[in-house]
């Protein structure tokens, strides 16, 4: 395999790893769950989360320099740059919320920084599928 396609395939299974960690936060969010389970699902969200989250910039980055009819000042490679820190910023609060523990973050909160992290990554996943303006 060429580097673009192991770029590509790392670049992909990132983003799976990146939306399995998203729904492991909706799990502790949305759901009436005890310590048990946050205490088992919360490292494998945030692991998820983090590993496919970096590896969607790092590996995307990489892509976008390998292939010649990308840039990275491309719009939707910027619309995407941004939709990740975008996602990133309302991770950070919420992981730490759930990680100090259940009364650490109050729920409404802890569903707007859910909801904020899912559209970002709805949005960042339209704009890697259809490249608008490529």
């Amino acid at each position: 395999m060429s580097l673009y396609e192991w770029l590509l395939f790392l670049h992909v299974l990132a983003a799976f790893a990146m939306v399995a960690g998203l729904a492991a936060y909706g799990v502790l969010v949305l759901g009436r769950r005890g310590d048990a389970v946050r205490r088992a699902v919360g490292p494998a969200a945030l692991g998820l989360w983090n590993a496919g989250g970096l590896g969607v910039l790092v590996l995307g980055i990489g892509l976008a320099l390998e292939v010649d009819a990308y840039a990275l000042w491309d719009g939707w490679i910027l619309a995407a740059i941004v939709l990740w820190l975008v996602a990133a910023a309302a991770a950070g609060p919420l992981g730490r919320g759930l990680r100090a523990g259940a009364t650490a973050v109050d729920a409404g909160r802890a569903r707007l920084l859910l909801a904020v992290m899912a559209l970002a990554t709805a949005a960042l996943l339209i704009d890697m599928i259809f490249k608008p303006g490529a």
